[in-house]
């Protein structure tokens, strides 16, 4: 993904000011930076959430303007919020469901539900009520929702915020994992420094919604 300008203002507040930056094929992309630094409305214009006022976005060499999320999935780019989106008195298999266009049945979709979450190490009961999940639990629920659209960019908005370090420290291996293939790239906003030189390869800084600096993260 290849961001050039991206500029997007509110009454009274810039948020993002002529941010640039490319996002490589098969990486770990941390973004860092303070509240208020834009990195949230970043990733939302990314997303289709949020549109720019200025600049463009090409993925894969092609131009990128996705109007809403759903044109943003069909390009193959998924996104992880910060905040579960998840119902407590509904199944893993349910929830997966409402977070899809065109859902099979509850059988297959369990089944495929088992095959991702076996594929990809993170073991999950498509028929456990979410209620009665651990915080470690119900992100894998998100992210399994994500992957099961195949998506070629992967974006997480703090994914470590509400997890212990031992969990935050398994949730991230298993992004490194993901990643190590090169079928998926991640961008990441983080607010730790220890797991961005721990697992990412690549940061970008963001300050006062200007991005400041960026290279090789460790």
């Amino acid at each position: 993904l290849s961001l050039r300008g991206l500029t997007k203002a509110y009454p009274g507040v810039v948020a993002n000011d002529d941010v640039s930056f490319d996002i490589r094929v098969g990486e770990i992309h941390a973004l860092l930076g303070e509240n208020g630094a834009g990195t949230s409305t970043l990733v939302k214009m990314i997303y289709g959430l949020v549109k720019p006022d200025r600049g463009a976005m090409t993925l894969a060499g092609a131009p990128y303007d996705p109007a809403e999320p759903k044109a943003a999935r069909a390009s193959g780019v998924s996104m992880v919020f910060q905040h579960f989106s998840l119902f407590e008195a509904l199944s893993v298999a349910e929830n997966v469901a409402l977070g899809m266009e065109n859902p099979p049945k509850t059988r297959d979709l369990a089944q495929q539900i088992r095959d991702v979450s076996e594929a990809y190490g993170l073991p999950l009961d498509p028929f456990r009520v979410v209620g009665t999940l651990s915080a470690g639990e119900r992100q894998r629920v998100e992210i399994i929702r994500c992957l099961l659209q195949k998506p070629r960019l992967f974006i997480m908005d703090e994914p470590t915020s509400v997890l212990t370090p031992a969990e935050a420290d398994e949730l991230l291996g298993m992004v490194r994992g993901l990643t190590t293939s090169g079928a998926l790239t991640c961008l990441m906003i983080s607010h730790t420094f220890r797991e961005v030189t721990a697992f990412a390869d690549a940061v970008s800084v963001l300050r006062r919604g200007e991005h400041v600096c960026g290279g090789t993260a460790g």
